[in-house]
């Protein structure tokens, strides 16, 4: 086998590191180790809420809705992802919030994978 390769399930993986896939937080030894790139699922009860704000984010970020519907707070402004597909990305300095509407499936990429932030949000 080689271990260059990882085969898994995003349902099942994303148990652990609250739904965080791949970055740096995963073993150098991991072919989901990355400095470079977080991908994250999101599978999202209607409802759910981030706690609060992420601020002071030195990160850029790309969100993709896959099934449901979700808003992304931004400053000054409420994007609401409805249509399979849509997407919103945020940059460096951006501060973030979301909330499912309804039961919502989403593809969080961001980047870089920067150590000492906490696996979440």
């Amino acid at each position: 086998m080689d271990e260059r390769v990882y085969v898994g399930n995003a349902d099942v993986d994303a148990l652990s590191e609250r739904g965080w896939l791949l970055g740096h937080f995963r073993p150098e030894d991991d072919p989901r180790h990355s400095q470079d790139v977080e991908i994250k699922w999101g599978v999202h009860p209607p409802g759910d809420e981030r706690a609060e704000w992420v601020t002071g984010e030195e990160r850029t970020a790309l969100l993709v809705l896959i099934s449901g519907r979700f808003r992304v707070e931004l400053p000054g402004r409420s994007v609401l992802l409805a249509k399979r597909g849509d997407y919103v990305v945020w940059g460096h300095g951006v501060d973030h919030s979301w909330y499912a509407e309804e039961e919502s499936g989403v593809l969080t990429v961001r980047w870089p994978s920067v150590p000492g932030y906490a696996v979440g949000g």
